[in-house]
């Protein structure tokens, strides 16, 4: 098992050779694997590699074989293993040329060898795979035939043996698929996708056969040592996660594995799941709500409920928004289900389709794995019911059929609930309401205002006793915004009313017709302050779209969009709106770092294998995608780790050699001295000051991590002591030795040079 992972993303810009070139660096900051994105050959130019289109081959753009073998060669060499980001769950199809299988499907169709390996409808469409690619839907006159190829501008499809004869639409017109206007995709598809992307089939690896060959080449890597654990994507999609998990851990020799799985606040893998836990957004929100000073949330709703023109029901919001995704980008899958469930007595398919919406969109969870998660499915039958009496006779009636294990009308409504969820709340109520965007994060609750430091303790007490082996993160290449950007927001939380102040003048001074959506763009504006122009007019751009309320990615809107880009444009060139800018920055900068440092150490020494994501062991204020995946200065990244080895303790600056020195002392005790991180305990913090401070001991190793750091610049530690038991203790991040006595530690003392301290008996 891992003791920490250090995430890196590997694609043609940084290949495996590259990554190869860091493995020394990694073994030096106190990582025991490197954790890598997925591998197998995908889709060309793909900067992420989740769009597998081969399974037999690593991708040749990041290296092929001979630069995974001198990676993994070069983690041995240093002591290091691999971790490996897999995906089970769906395949890349938007080249079908590149994706055997899915050719092999278009030529043949149902008598494709690899047919079976497709989630497709084959009945709805009249035996056609319906593939939505046309710009209209009498685009088909732009159709050639080339080479033995039906083509289709850039697009190129088999041609099904004998039936190339004729002008390319009476060619099209004998396939065994159907090109259709994409506008189509919303409603009239027949293959089960990934989300709403109809570039990526989904797979059906409940099928024995699929899965042995889909695994093949990474299990032989796991039987080899190449890969020493394994990371499942996208576990959701999956007709049985429990039958996969089973036959996966059966397969690796039970390597350590851990599930890309989302859960709600307070939610629980099921027991019986054969994995050490997820990939860690729970932790994340754990972390970042305990850093958060509640008593700013009635300013900050105030100025939201301001912007908004009205107070803002976000459990009616979330509903809204996942009814847009089941009757609108998600449609194709609510109506399959409706075809797979089929007629119930006395209830028309209009009524049953609306039913089924209104019971997805109410779903409190992401899914169900029944039997486990049944509470679920019974709780929202019992609000829908209560909520529309229109459709209780359709709801009673779907709620047996959906509530039988393993059928498949039961199965399907499960791999749709999820991909609702995420396009519905990460995708779009995250991007509409604008209240604290430094909770709008993927595994949180906006609705959840911070937490307390008992909470906070009871989650970890909670975590060792439930999957002590789960990752846990701060950053990944999903996250909304980095753990520094959020890390620095959270301090607008203590100054609410200078914050509300700040924002009523940048709106006056820049109007914006959707003032939540400015609301948004200025938070994340001063979040990742300084950023250059092109990636903030990026970022406003995705985010207006994703919001959906005054653009979109299908309909933009160049007027309004126009305004928003000269929003961003403003917060550079207007002389007072920069100027206060600068100056807010320049004030909460060194509160933000103070934060950072204590969610790092949180993070780091919590129940749980730590996950590190790639250059974040520096400051980084990266937006969402793909602004977090900009390249790494790894060589400045060694040059700074030299210099903490061999020197003073940094100071707590702009260069973030603080964060990187307890980054590599917290990865190093957990490496050199797993022993002292085996337990979970609180540790008490008395005095005047003991609300500022979160404390806790892992079997003798104490973490001590400041929290409200504005606050406490104003008011100081006092008398604030940490209970710990008597005699010497050392401090891991400054050397320092301490002495409790009766009375305990001084904390003004102890965190006299840095937000934070890593203590073991000296």
């Amino acid at each position: 098992m891992p003791a920490a992972t250090y995430r890196l993303q590997v694609h043609a810009g940084f290949r495996l050779e590259d990554a190869a070139e860091v493995a020394g660096y990694l073994a030096d900051l106190g990582v025991t694997h490197a954790y890598s994105s997925p591998l197998l050959r995908s889709a060309e130019g793909s900067n992420h590699g989740y769009d597998t289109v081969d399974h037999a081959h690593i991708d040749e753009a990041r290296g092929g074989s001979a630069g995974f073998d001198r990676f993994v060669a070069a983690l041995h060499e240093h002591g290091l293993g691999l971790v490996l980001d897999l995906v089970p769950n769906h395949m890349g199809v938007a080249d079908p040329a590149a994706a055997p299988w899915w050719w092999d499907v278009l030529q043949h169709g149902r008598d494709s060898e690899h047919a079976a390996a497709f989630d497709i409808d084959w009945e709805f469409g009249g035996g056609k795979l319906r593939i939505p690619v046309l710009g209209s839907a009498d685009d088909l006159d732009a159709l050639e035939v080339a080479d033995g190829e039906l083509r289709y501008y850039d697009n190129r499809f088999p041609i099904a043996p004998g039936t190339g004869d004729g002008t390319p639409q009476e060619v099209h017109a004998r396939q065994h698929y159907e090109l259709v206007d994409w506008r189509r995709a919303d409603g009239d598809l027949n293959y089960r996708r990934f989300f709403a992307i109809n570039t990526l089939a989904g797979l059906r690896v409940e099928d024995p056969a699929i899965f042995d060959a889909t695994h093949d080449l990474v299990l032989r890597l796991v039987r080899d040592g190449a890969v020493d654990g394994l990371r499942i994507d996208h576990p959701d999609g999956l007709a049985d996660p429990k039958g996969y998990l089973d036959r996966l851990a059966e397969a690796s020799g039970g390597r350590w594995t851990v599930v890309e799985k989302i859960l709600e606040p307070g939610e629980d893998l099921p027991d019986d799941w054969a994995t050490a836990g997820t990939t860690g957004y729970d932790a994340l929100a754990e972390v970042d709500e305990v850093l958060v000073d509640r008593a700013g949330e009635p300013a900050i709703t105030a100025l939201d409920t301001e912007l908004s023109g009205g107070a803002v029901d976000y459990a009616a919001l979330v509903h809204d928004c996942k009814r847009e995704v089941t009757d609108g980008m998600l449609g194709s899958e609510v109506a399959r289900l409706v075809r797979v469930i089929g007629d119930l007595p006395g209830v028309e398919t209009a009524e049953q389709t609306e039913a089924l919406a209104e019971l997805l969109a109410t779903f409190p969870v992401y899914r169900s794995y029944l039997p486990d998660g049944r509470e679920h499915l019974d709780a929202t039958v019992a609000a829908v019911r209560d909520r529309r009496p229109d459709l209780i006779k359709a709801v009673d009636a779907l709620h047996p059929v959906l509530a039988q294990a393993g059928t498949e009308a039961s199965t399907r409504f499960e791999q749709t609930s999820g991909p609702v969820m995420a396009k519905g709340v990460e995708d779009s109520a995250y991007y509409r309401w604008a209240r604290f965007v430094a909770l709008n994060e993927v595994g949180g609750d906006p609705a959840r205002f911070g937490s307390t430091v008992e909470e906070f303790h009871a989650a970890q007490r909670r975590r060792a006793q439930r999957r002590p082996q789960s990752m846990t993160t701060l950053s990944t290449h999903d996250t909304k915004r980095s753990e520094d950007v959020r890390a620095r927001l959270a301090v607008l939380a203590e100054i609410p009313t200078e914050w509300a102040h700040l924002v009523r003048g940048w709106l006056a001074r820049h109007p914006l017709p959707d003032r939540p959506l400015a609301h948004l763009v200025w938070q994340n504006l001063v979040g990742a302050w300084p950023l250059s122009r092109e990636r903030a007019h990026a970022y406003v751009e995705k985010a207006a779209r994703e919001a959906g309320t005054s653009t979109t990615w299908t309909a933009p809107d160049e007027e309004f969009e126009g305004r928003l880009h000269a929003l961003v444009d403003a917060a550079f060139d207007d002389p007072e709106t920069a100027g206060e800018i600068e100056a807010l920055v320049a004030r909460i900068a060194p509160f933000g770092w103070s934060n950072s440092l204590s969610q790092k150490l949180l993070q780091l020494t919590m129940p749980g294998v730590p996950d590190v994501y790639q250059g974040t062991e520096l400051w980084d204020f990266s937006l969402v995608d793909p602004d977090n995946r900009r390249p790494v200065d790894y060589a400045l990244r060694r040059k700074l780790l030299a210099q903490v080895d061999a020197g003073e303790v940094p100071a707590v600056d702009a260069t973030g050699a603080a964060k990187l020195l307890v980054v590599s002392r917290a990865l190093r005790a957990r490496r050199d001295r797993p022993e002292l991180f085996t337990g979970y305990e609180p540790v008490a913090v008395t005095g005047s000051g003991a609300d500022h401070a979160v404390a806790f001991d892992r079997g003798g190793a104490v973490t001590v991590a400041t929290r409200l750091p504005l606050a406490l610049a104003d008011e100081g530690w006092g008398d604030a002591a940490l209970q710990l038991p008597t005699g010497a203790w050392r401090d891991l991040l400054t050397g320092e030795r301490v002495v409790s006595d009766v009375a305990g530690v001084a904390v003004d003392a102890l965190l006299s040079r840095l937000p934070v301290a890593l203590l073991v008996r000296d």
